[in-house]
């Protein structure tokens, strides 16, 4: 499976996605919604990409200028794959791929704090509560865009706002800033 790199220093690229059950590629319309909308915050950020899957999100923000990247992906030949893309686009230096689960990384990391995250569970699993605990990763007056199904209760922390929920058939997307 293919993804397209939508805007920026490698728009109109090519990156691999796993064609597997396991991972979904965010559709290509939702990305460029979730892009303009967070327009010129991604210059110069530094991007937490969770449930990376294929390494979209964060290769479009390298792409349109974030300096760093962090991508979690638990599923090995994900990983890979997202290896293999940021050799290819040549962002070896501002993108790193951590093979943990998601929930694992958050127990033990010392990263942070980050510009811009992005949470895109499996549909399957939101794992909502884990998700929670990323917001203390957030700078203050920072933003996370988190993908989810349905309309259904999204998680909340005190000291983290929603400022926007927009739906794209069966995808939510919910945009949280944190109190500045």
């Amino acid at each position: 499976m293919n993804v397209r790199i939508i805007a920026g220093e490698h728009g109109g690229r090519i990156i691999d996605a796993p064609g597997r059950s396991s991972t979904h590629a965010m559709s290509e319309r939702a990305r460029n919604a979730i892009f303009n909308s967070i327009g010129s915050e991604v210059e110069g950020a530094t991007v937490l990409d969770l449930f990376a899957g294929s390494g979209s999100l964060a290769l479009e923000a390298l792409s349109r200028g974030a300096d760093s990247a962090t991508l979690i992906e638990k599923d090995r030949i994900a990983a890979k794959i997202i290896q293999k893309n940021i050799v290819m686009l040549g962002v070896e230096e501002k993108a790193k791929v951590i093979k943990a689960t998601v929930f694992n990384w958050l127990q033990t990391t010392e990263a942070g704090p980050f510009d811009i995250i992005f949470a895109d569970p499996p549909y399957h699993d939101t794992q909502f509560s884990t998700i929670a605990q990323a917001f203390r990763l957030l700078k203050p007056g920072a933003l996370m865009v988190l993908s989810h199904p349905g309309k259904g209760e999204v998680p909340s922390k005190t000291g983290v706002v929603v400022v926007d929920n927009r739906s794209y058939g069966n995808m939510n997307l919910t945009f949280y800033r944190r109190d500045a």
